[in-house]
């Protein structure tokens, strides 16, 4: 297909679907096979403009917007959603390559969120002290804040975005959302969606583009929060701006989780959560299992570890039976090939090398990494110090569990971590002595569920307010407290200069 008669990705403007002016346009590529799906536009200064404008101007009436009214148009919209979560997975595996399977997961955890989102009207409460002086009640408030804006990556291109709109349109916001631009057509089609269910013009509105729209977002003086997911060099060059600019910024960015596997763990249900949380989705998770360390006799694991990752099957997201997509890009799958090498380099084992998987016909082309195990890794080198984001698990090993909390405590990065035992003395000591903000007994990914908020920690995360859950309310709105005091008659009590509300 000619570039001119590819479809071509729209900005969404004040409610309208529009068409960019700019000359400057991106592929949208199926990872698996290299197929152009479709062409995305770095838009203009004038059209990010104009969608901060739109916004800006919707956000007058929206706030103003009974609380039932926000709530009902969620409720629709998760069952929109709901009706068309194969055909958002479909999407979602052409052009981002994970399996079907995992790409309903992804609209599916974005899904509860939006379910969350539908319970605005007891999350939005503020509280109340009745006389707390003579005839005196405070109150507070937690009104919207104005113009919100989301920058989302492109390893969840249905869950991150509705991490963020949902919770911002919910408590009155308005909102401008830049999705990636490597996978942005299943975040178009979720857009879509929320326009059906009664989101109104201007209320939500989408620009694509690179740096040049990150920092347009970050500079604009209209625009109150920005909402980040993604590098860890990307998140603190945007908290960095946007905060000089006086906004709100909450930035979850990059990781290298550890799980600790104790020798009392229960070793089947171990070596599938292992293999499944270090290989699906093609490593390409910031809760990923990247380092097990594997302490005292669970050393001896390795070979059973390998065998599982052997078992795996590397194929495009759309085939029955695959296990590990493509990475989504040419660049991805070189620099994963080439921290692999720098493994090597380093003195680590290759205990299985997934470099250049055989694979026929258009898959020959497509962005392929297998399975990758590398033992005997220390920190210092490449493969530990980096976020690989490709499917490769390194091993280190530990003589006690002591040990091993201290290699994750040492470690930068704070995202998620987990320990695999049947001891409970063990997981308590873990939780309390862990300096890391999601841990997982016994679940490999503890990403929370929408009733908590995601806590990533340290490097991984700039801002102290998490994405969904109660966090994110108070995140995206202005706390107001209000002290009141109503008098019986025209009587005084006279002049009071002290600050006592006696």
């Amino acid at each position: 297909m000619s570039g001119d008669s590819l479809p071509r990705v729209p900005l969404l403007i004040n409610g309208e679907f529009v068409q960019s002016a700019t000359t400057e346009w991106r592929d949208v590529i199926n990872p698996a096979t290299q197929q152009v799906l479709a062409r995305v536009p770095m838009a203009t200064a004038d059209e990010v403009a104009a969608a901060v404008a739109a916004a800006q101007a919707a956000f007058k009436t929206w706030r103003k917007a009974p609380i039932g009214q926000r709530a009902r148009i969620f409720l629709k919209y998760q069952q929109l959603i709901r009706d068309n979560i194969k055909s958002l997975a479909a999407i979602l595996t052409a052009e981002q390559g994970k399996t079907l399977a995992d790409a309903e997961g992804d609209v599916f955890r974005g899904l509860e969120v939006v379910e969350h989102a539908a319970n605005i009207g007891t999350l939005q409460m503020g509280e109340r002290a009745h006389n707390v002086a003579g005839g005196v009640d405070t109150y507070t408030l937690l009104q919207p804040l104005g113009v919100c804006a989301g920058i989302t990556p492109f390893n969840f291109p249905a869950m991150i975005p509705l991490w963020m709109f949902p919770m911002a349109i919910a408590t009155g916001n308005t909102f401008v959302l830049k999705p990636s631009e490597q996978d942005p057509m299943v975040t178009m089609r979720l857009v879509e969606l929320a326009l059906e269910a009664g989101v109104p013009a201007g209320v939500l509105n989408v620009v694509h583009g690179g740096e040049q729209v990150v920092n347009a977002l970050c500079d604009h003086p209209d625009i109150k929060a920005v909402s980040f997911v993604g590098s860890t060099r990307v998140g603190t060059h945007v908290y960095e701006r946007a905060s000089l600019t006086g906004k709100r910024v909450q930035c979850m960015m990059g990781a290298k989780n550890h799980a600790i596997v104790l020798p009392d763990a229960h070793k089947e249900q171990t070596l599938n959560a292992l293999a499944g949380a270090a290989f699906g989705a093609a490593g390409q998770r910031c809760m990923a299992v990247s380092v097990a360390v594997l302490v005292g006799a669970a050393r001896e694991w390795i070979p059973e570890i390998v065998s599982r990752a052997r078992g795996l099957t590397v194929g495009a997201g759309d085939a029955a039976g695959t296990d590990v997509g493509p990475l989504i890009s040419c660049a991805a799958r070189e620099r994963v090939e080439s921290l692999i090498e720098r493994g090597l380099q380093d003195g680590a084992t290759l205990e299985l090398d997934g470099r250049r998987p055989a694979l026929g016909g258009p898959l020959q082309q497509g962005n392929f990494v297998g399975p990758t195990i590398f033992s005997g890794v220390r920190p210092g080198m490449a493969i530990y110090e980096q976020e690989i984001f490709g499917p490769v698990l390194c091993i280190v090993g530990a003589e006690t569990m002591d040990d091993a909390i201290a290699l994750i405590n040492a470690n930068p990065n704070g995202n998620g971590t987990a320990l695999f035992t049947q001891s409970g003395a063990a997981a308590r000591k873990f939780e309390e002595e862990i300096d890391v903000g999601q841990v997982g007994i016994n679940v490999p990914i503890p990403v929370p569920v929408p009733l908590f908020s995601f806590t990533g920690s340290r490097a991984s995360k700039l801002g102290d307010l998490g994405p969904y859950g109660k966090q994110v309310v108070l995140f995206y709105t202005q706390t107001k407290t209000v002290t009141a005091r109503w008098f019986d008659d025209a009587s005084t009590g006279g002049v009071n200069t002290t600050i006592s509300l006696k």
